[in-house]
């Protein structure tokens, strides 16, 4: 039997929202037990980095995709327009797709030029590119719970194949009554991670990965894991706290069943 294949990375850089978290210094000190953690609304930076009419236009996965991913590229010392682009969510805009079914379901039904283009999955890579002036390429993914490892895996492919730099956005946003109560995400949350082909100074940890079929690993904390299962981009948080706790070890993601993401992290 083949082994297994494996990929790696150096994580360069962390970006962090989430309900309670409100960044990644904050974030590492709860997920590495120095703070205990405080559930409160994912609080989201406005968008300064767009233009006046793209700000307006800028919805909650639009706001915490870049916030997350600019924090990661900040930390990582790398401009973001030369920077490949990995985008992950399981969803796309619930608020918008709410605005759009009531639309259908009214007697006018003539659709806002402005929510149909924020309806599609590729919306944040859109106003990513406008607010960076990124000229990098960029992936918009899809793979329902799955999609943080979904993400991890194709920012990996392209680092191996490319030899440059992919910063992984992976987030979430909540869905408006009734939708919610058939897709019930609580909040808008984000995990970005800024992943190189070569350890650098300010390299965190190296990461390899591979296909596996163990269980998930939970999180200690009844919140943070509770945080876990509810928001698919949160799917991560694992990885992260093994990152803040500085420990390295062994560990899996959800992935599409009966797979599971197995990573390996060395912390620098």
């Amino acid at each position: 039997m083949n082994a297994p294949v494996s990929l790696s990375a150096w994580i360069d850089g962390v970006g962090l929202i989430a309900p309670g978290l409100p960044d990644w210094a904050h974030g590492a000190a709860v997920l590495a037990g120095r703070e205990a953690h405080v559930p409160a609304p994912s609080v989201l930076p406005a968008p300064m980095v767009l233009p006046p009419n793209e700000r307006r236009r800028a919805s909650r996965v639009v706001r915490v995709a870049l916030a997350s991913g600019l924090a990661a590229l900040e930390q990582a010392g790398m401009a973001p327009s030369g920077v490949a682009a990995v985008f992950a969510a399981s969803t796309a805009d619930g608020h918008n797709c709410h605005a759009l079914c009531e639309t259908l379901a009214s007697h006018d039904q003539r659709v806002s030029p402005t929510r149909f283009h924020n309806s599609l999955h590729n919306t944040p890579a859109g106003y990513w590119s406008i607010a960076t002036g990124a000229m990098a390429a960029s992936q918009s993914l899809c793979a329902y719970d799955a999609s943080f490892a979904a993400g991890l895996i194709e920012a990996l492919v392209q680092i191996h194949a490319t030899a440059a730099p992919c910063v992984l956005i992976a987030y979430d946003a909540e869905y408006p009554e009734p939708l919610a109560s058939l897709r019930p995400i609580p909040d808008a949350a984000g995990i970005s991670l800024v992943l190189g082909p070569e350890a650098s100074p300010r390299s965190l940890a190296r990461l390899d990965i591979r296909l596996g079929d163990g269980a998930a690993t939970r999180l200690g904390s009844p919140s943070l894991e509770a945080l876990r299962t509810a928001i698919p981009a949160l799917r991560g948080l694992p990885l992260l706290e093994a990152l803040a706790s500085a420990r390295g070890g062994e560990l899996d993601l959800e992935y599409l069943a009966p797979l599971s993401l197995h990573l390996t992290l060395s912390p620098c």
